[in-house]
């Protein structure tokens, strides 16, 4: 029986990692959850998994929280950072699942990995903006660290077939998102309804328009080059609309091994906490005769430059990768909030990235100053932008 703690647990990976935990339940048992504010859902959750401490971000929703589930026995409610770093490094838990949506989710990561806790990670960002830093602290400690993300899960599988030494590339697979065939004239035009229609894929809101700007698969690259411990220079992506093969791995002698199933991230999810074996009936069966064709092609760079501005952001290096990171996060939420365009994400970011001169980033606090900063400077572009308009 596995012990697990869930950061993010009212978001997409966090309610799929508990439909995973629901379906195995002399497997793995829930003891500690961390949310957002979303008492609704949160409250059905802790009903439903009886964990022994809950986390939300502010101090109202644990009040709130706590009047709900004033008739639940043995759980503890918490609030802020120090809640969600109680609840990742719990003593009861053996894996932590790192579901939270962006920077957030560094700090209490970095607190279960220095707890000696084995990590599930779903949070593109922890890796993007401080991924030395926290590949070094696994290292040092001994803990082991599991994609959840399809495409990084897919690598992980595919590396099994050889040895590091023998790999000469990474190929990381990308849907294209809603707008692959859009022109530059119509990219101009598009809407947040258009932006939120995955054509494979049911995500969560912010994710969802980083995969239609590319952003979402250059935050993998630079997640990627940290997690295998690969160049830059041999991470590599190709669009392939069907979402079928998720990424594949290259090695010298000229073979291509590729993990290919369902667009349905319960399997990956199922992959991290049960590694290195597998769990029956997780993911819906991959009938290949019914997909029937598999397409790929090259992203265009200039229609969609979010993910040129990731790789710009690696070959920058040190901070760089963190401002990349927070310009993004804050530019996804005006569009998110309808207050500018869907080009003008692209835009935020670049004007950001150009206003920074990237610094070392030898401690977690180097990364959060960089994220704040950008933050602060990306406020700055959008109000002028929005000007503008």
């Amino acid at each position: 029986m596995k012990k697990i703690s869930i950061l993010g647990s009212t978001g997409s990976i966090g309610q799929s990692t508990l439909s995973v935990v629901e379906k195995f339940p002399d497997r793995f048992r829930v003891v500690g959850l961390a949310a957002g504010n979303n008492v609704d859902i949160l409250e059905k959750q802790v009903r439903r998994f009886m964990p022994a401490m809950v986390s939300v971000v502010s101090p109202l929703a644990a009040e709130s929280l706590k009047k709900r589930c004033a008739d639940v026995k043995n759980v503890s409610i918490f609030s802020g950072v120090e809640g969600m770093i109680r609840v990742a490094a719990a003593e009861e838990a053996q894996i932590t699942v790192s579901a939270i949506v962006g920077t957030a989710g560094l700090v209490p990561t970095m607190a279960a990995i220095r707890a000696g806790k084995t990590i599930a990670l779903a949070n593109k960002e922890v890796l993007v903006t401080a991924g030395e830093l926290v590949m070094a602290e696994c290292r040092g400690r001994g803990v082991k660290l599991f994609p959840v993300d399809s495409e990084h899960s897919a690598i992980f599988q595919c590396l099994h077939a050889g040895a590091d030494k023998d790999v000469r590339k990474l190929i990381l697979t990308a849907s294209g998102g809603p707008f692959r065939s859009f022109s530059k004239k119509d990219l101009a035009k598009v809407t947040l309804a258009q932006a939120l229609k995955h054509p494979n894929w049911s995500m969560g809101r912010k994710i969802t328009i980083d995969s239609a700007t590319l952003m979402n698969k250059g935050l993998e690259v630079i997640e990627a080059r940290w997690l295998f411990d690969m160049k830059p220079e041999m991470i590599t992506v190709l669009v392939h609309p069907q979402s079928i093969v998720h990424s594949m791995v290259e090695y010298t002698d000229g073979a291509v091994v590729a993990q290919l199933g369902m667009p349905d991230m319960k399997g990956p999810i199922a992959y991290a906490l049960s590694y290195p074996e597998r769990l029956g009936d997780v993911s819906p069966v991959l009938d290949l005769a019914a997909v029937g064709t598999l397409t790929f092609e090259k992203p265009d760079l200039e229609r969609f430059p979010c993910l040129a501005y990731a790789y710009n952001a690696l070959e920058a290096g040190g901070s760089m990768p963190a401002v990349l990171s927070a310009a993004n996060e804050v530019a996804v939420k005006y569009f998110l909030d309808e207050k500018f365009d869907y080009t003008d994400i692209a835009r935020v970011i670049k004007t950001t990235m150009d206003a920074h001169t990237p610094s070392p980033v030898r401690v977690v606090e180097d990364a959060l100053k960089a994220d704040l900063w950008a933050r602060e400077e990306a406020e700055k572009i959008v109000e002028a932008v929005r000007c503008k308009a």
